[in-house]
């Protein structure tokens, strides 16, 4: 027992002071401790080493849209398709996904503006059971391709993916196809679509929407990607090159047209949307 303590069982009247546990924020690549308004005033990336944390829906949404923009409603779609059950039931694990998160599913988009350009802004969540690829991601995305039709406005989509969602099985990948419509509806029209590639983008959105837009902008260190590094080396058996898959190495590669960092992604985003959009359409 410390000095300090056996005082404070001495001194009854002297309370001891609780210290919230949220006040510090540990970067995870430099390990860092961050003061948390620093680390929020700073868009959630490291002042450190720049690596950008991830970031739910509602603070990406506030991020990019202008004050005052409006939240498009999630679709409703058939909830456990399948019956799917592993070692817990789907419908458990959507219960407890939505008591931890404050939207339906893992796709949430907003009308509005983005500097004065009018935008659709739709954002996959990654703490949403990974972001999974499921039919209420599929309809969210087609609902807001929609809105961007209707309002003839650009559509700006953020991914962040582990993949389908395994528990709704083939109707999850039919999500890939329909995307991909829409993604084509938006070309034919005229209309700019453009993906921000956020940490991390993998699976089948990575082989759908995320990689067919107008312009391809990562957030810096996002890992995009297929397949993991692991099954390709395996695979090809060879030893992968450093940094593969990371945005810095698709950019090099041409498989990205722009790495943005977060505090420049909103001006970015602005003056893209001001040169593609239709002047017609502005």
């Amino acid at each position: 027992m410390s000095w300090l303590t056996r005082v404070r069982e001495r001194l009854p009247f002297i309370n001891k002071r609780e210290t919230p546990d949220n006040l510090w924020v540990k970067c995870p690549r430099c390990k860092e401790m961050i003061f948390a308004k620093e680390y929020e005033a700073n868009l959630s990336v490291c002042p450190k080493c720049d690596h950008h944390g991830r970031i739910g829906a509602d603070e990406r949404l506030a991020q990019l849209l202008d004050e005052g923009f409006e939240l498009l409603p999630a679709p409703e779609v058939t909830e456990d398709p399948l019956k799917f059950k592993d070692s817990k039931r789907y419908t458990d694990r959507l219960k407890a996904a939505r008591a931890a998160n404050p939207h339906h599913d893992a796709f949430t988009s907003g009308f509005g503006t983005i500097e004065g350009k009018p935008a659709v802004v739709g954002v996959q969540d990654f703490t949403f059971m990974g972001g999974s690829m499921g039919m209420a991601v599929g309809d969210a995305f087609i609902t807001a391709a929609q809105k961007a039709l209707d309002n003839k406005c650009g559509f700006v989509c953020v991914t962040a993916a582990g993949g389908a969602r395994m528990q709704e099985g083939i109707l999850s990948l039919m999500q890939m196809p329909r995307a991909t419509v829409m993604t084509r509806r938006l070309r034919e029209a005229g209309l700019p679509y453009i993906v921000v590639l956020a940490d991390p983008t993998t699976g089948g959105v990575t082989a759908s929407y995320a990689m067919l837009g107008d312009i391809h902008i990562a957030e810096p260190g996002a890992l995009i990607g297929f397949a993991g590094q692991r099954v390709i080396q395996e695979t090809i058996r060879e030893q992968l090159p450093e940094g593969f898959q990371r945005a810095e190495y698709l950019h090099k590669h041409g498989m990205v047209d722009l790495v943005v960092s977060r505090q420049d992604l909103k001006g970015t985003l602005a003056e893209l949307l001001d040169y593609l959009t239709p002047a017609k359409a502005a």
